[in-house]
């Protein structure tokens, strides 16, 4: 199904925050992800950075833009060796959290939204690698 509402619109703002959960939980036990972040593994600063930016990229309210500015990823993530392994690494745990939240999205619209997530973060993954 081709939906007319956002993303954001079906399936919420707890949806972001829960997939983005699912996410870091994986990265905080991933030594090639974990030792990119300079909190360690405190990655709460990190999860909400990204929760916030999913909900605004998708439909959701401004606060990302109004808290941290244009998201300018590409710079934001150039201080960082990305290479495939990298992105490999991320796209695994960002897939295994679009799965776990596949329940968490109306039956009629998790075709739709998980192929736009999906492609997002391919999509995404791939336009941040620089190495």
């Amino acid at each position: 199904m081709n939906s007319e509402r956002s993303l954001y619109e079906i399936v919420g703002a707890d949806f972001f925050v829960k997939l983005v959960d699912v996410f870091y939980d994986g990265v905080e036990r991933d030594q090639v992800l974990i030792s990119m972040y300079p909190e360690g593994s405190d990655t709460q600063e990190a999860r909400k950075r990204l929760s916030m930016f999913l909900s605004q990229y998708w439909g959701g309210p401004h606060d990302y833009l109004e808290q941290r500015g244009h998201p300018a990823l590409r710079m934001r993530h150039n201080v960082f060796t990305i290479s495939a392994s990298e992105r490999d690494h991320w796209l695994m745990h960002m897939a295994t959290a679009i799965e776990a939240m596949i329940d968490h999205i109306p039956e009629s619209e998790q075709e739709y939204v998980v192929k736009e997530l999906a492609n997002y973060m391919v999509n995404a993954a791939e336009h941040l690698r620089n190495n």
